[in-house]
């Protein structure tokens, strides 16, 4: 195996989080590594909603931290919401001095939306549907420019080298076929979430969990991996992954209707159609279910203006034969965002030494069970960075990485098989006797594949959502009879061990 000794920072992953902690890691030298070229593969590009933040004079960060930790149901860090919410606004407009080119009002103030569970209209966005993508087009510019940063595309995460404490010292990847060690002082996990692990999900088909999978399988604690979010509108027309309907559409005046025409949300919550996701999440899956199906109709809202305001939106729908300008959008719940992850301190830093993580893969503990509305940019934006400045300050050991152990990858049949099981199991509403059934699958892919990083990411959450016999946020178990008291999950791989995994039924 190949081996190179990289004196600075291994950054794994290229969406707004590892991009971000990257340039925040100067002047270490920055070796970035990523799969896809960079604005692709990764749902920063794909995020439509915006950035949430307290910019408007009306608003202060105090009342976004409030409204963060109202929508976790109860498992929201509060010191990490509050700090989350007051750097909130200079990362916004360190994003903007980048060239990220938000709406802006006559004035010349940023012009900001009202989202589900905000209680001001805060979230800034681009072209209504566009600001992932121009974000992240701002941000790659800032990057490629960047004199310490070099990107190598086309590298997969095979594995994490560790000596023989414990300590992480860089990385195995794979490039055209070929493994090669990578070491370094200090390694940034930036691999998104795992929302690839779905048959149905808003996010490209390469997140699968690798990152958390491996970090677990190295030992790190894992926190709340039970928690995931299904966005309520995803377009259903058949496409893998599914194109979503941006909430932003339901703030602007959309409405949720069944095939009969009938606004149901009001039967499910006071706040109709800007109820919490999870709520409107499960009373579309309760209207299909019923077979009245569910749609958003945007006609009245948006209708001709549609081109110009939700370019992306019209874009997918008129891909399949939907013009929502004239007809409701077909919707039904998709996987969307990974609650749980990596567990890290405010520096992004793991229980092991040597191994940070941002983004999706992290768990800073600000979403708790349910993450509020476009707050997961802004996550990336304000953890990437501090998870840079502290890699960037980080002393080498001079301690040799042992031998590495390179766990299998799981082969498509094998995953197609997992994304099934997972959505049947593990989605929108669950109980013990599917989330045994899915552990089930998991073990015999296992048998036959080898103990992958995605079935790793898989047993984490199966496990964990069978241990949790509550309904809470994202989590929604049907045989639940009562709310336990608020708590969240810190597991290791050895305690959801295939011996172990059955303990709580």
């Amino acid at each position: 195996m190949k081996r190179i000794r990289h004196d600075g920072v291994v950054v794994v992953g290229a969406g707004l989080a590892g991009l971000t902690a990257a340039l925040a890691a100067a002047p270490a030298r920055v070796l970035l590594l990523t799969g896809a070229p960079l604005n692709q593969g990764c749902s920063s590009a794909w995020a439509q909603g915006g950035m949430a933040a307290a910019l408007a004079a009306d608003d202060t960060p105090e009342l976004h931290a409030a409204d963060t930790v109202a929508a976790g149901a109860g498992l929201v860090a509060p010191d990490m919401a509050r700090l989350l919410a007051e750097e909130g606004p200079a990362a916004v407009r360190a994003l903007a001095e980048l060239g990220a080119p938000f709406d802006r009002t006559a004035g010349g103030d940023f012009a900001q939306s009202l989202e589900a569970a905000h209680s001001k209209a805060r979230v800034v966005r681009v072209k209504g549907d566009q600001a992932g993508r121009a974000i992240m087009e701002a941000v790659s510019v800032a990057v490629l420019a960047a004199r310490h940063i070099e990107v190598r595309t086309g590298c997969r995460l095979r594995g994490l080298l560790q000596d023989s404490d414990g300590r992480v010292r860089g990385v195995v990847a794979e490039q055209d076929g070929a493994l090669t060690e990578i070491t370094a002082r200090a390694t940034i996990l930036a691999t998104g979430g795992i929302g690839g692990l779905y048959a149905v999900t808003t996010t490209p088909a390469e997140l699968t969990g690798d990152g958390l999978g491996l970090a677990a399988l190295a030992g790190a604690v894992i926190a709340d991996p039970e928690f995931v979010q299904f966005h309520p509108t995803a377009i259903d027309i058949g496409r893998d992954p599914a194109p979503l309907a941006t909430e932003a559409l339901r703030g602007e005046g959309a409405v949720l209707v069944n095939t009969d025409g009938e606004r149901f949300m009001a039967r499910y919550h006071p706040d109709a159609e800007l109820a919490p996701r999870d709520v409107v999440a499960r009373a579309i899956h309760a209207e299909r279910e019923a077979g009245r199906g569910a749609f958003l109709d945007a006609r009245e809202a948006v209708g001709s203006h549609f081109p110009d305001e939700f370019p992306a939106v019209f874009a997918a729908c008129l891909s399949g034969g939907v013009d929502p300008r004239k007809q409701p959008i077909p919707v039904a719940p998709a996987c969307h965002y990974h609650m749980g992850g990596i567990v890290t301190d405010a520096q992004g830093r793991t229980s092991l030494e040597g191994l940070y993580a941002a983004g999706e893969c992290a768990s800073t503990g600000v979403h708790g069970a349910n993450r509020l509305a476009s707050n997961s940019l802004l996550e990336a934006a304000v953890f990437g960075a501090r998870a840079g400045a502290a890699a960037r300050d980080a002393k080498d050991p001079g301690t040799r990485p042992l031998a590495p152990v390179v766990p299998p990858v799981l082969p498509t049949s094998g995953l197609q098989i997992l994304r099934k099981a997972m959505s049947r199991d593990a989605g929108v509403v669950r109980d013990a006797e599917g989330l045994t059934r899915l552990l089930g699958v998991i073990d015999a892919l296992e048998a036959g594949h080898g103990q992958a990083p995605a079935l790793v990411a898989a047993r984490l959450t199966a496990a964990c959502a069978l241990a949790r016999t509550e309904s809470r946020g994202g989590h929604f178990r049907s045989d639940a009879t009562e709310q336990a008291a608020p708590r969240r999950t810190f597991v290791t791989l050895a305690e959801v061990s295939p011996a172990l995994k059955y303990a709580a039924e």
